[in-house]
């Protein structure tokens, strides 16, 4: 599998800082995506129970990949507003927010290209 996948735009994203055999054209800008999502309590409380016995908790794992891949899905829809038809650099983070940590945040942050 290549170190990068396209959307249905055509938006290639990819964490390395150029793609192979695609020279870049043109700079477009740093682009961003963020999503926060909320934690719902019951999911919380089947967590810390699954926490404790042990096992992952597929819930979280869930909402956590949903998270990532609207985050990304955002990234490549500014790249395309710009005119850029691919993101290269990609950065994920993740933060927990919230005044009791209810919240969680994932951001993608790279830079739009032509390639």
């Amino acid at each position: 599998m290549p170190p990068h996948w396209k959307d249905a735009r055509g938006v290639i994203v990819t964490t390395t800082p150029t793609i192979e055999g695609q020279p870049i054209q043109e700079y477009r800008g740093i682009v961003t995506g963020e999503v926060i999502v909320g934690a719902n309590l019951f999911r919380d409380l089947f967590a810390n129970i699954r926490d404790i016995v042990g096992g992952r908790s597929g819930s979280y794992e869930r909402i956590l990949a949903d998270a990532r891949e609207q985050a990304i899905q955002e990234l490549q829809a500014e790249a395309a507003s710009r005119g850029g038809n691919a993101v290269v650099g990609i950065d994920l983070d993740y933060e927990v927010i919230g005044d009791t940590g209810s919240m969680l945040m994932v951001s993608a942050s790279g830079t739009a290209v032509k390639v």
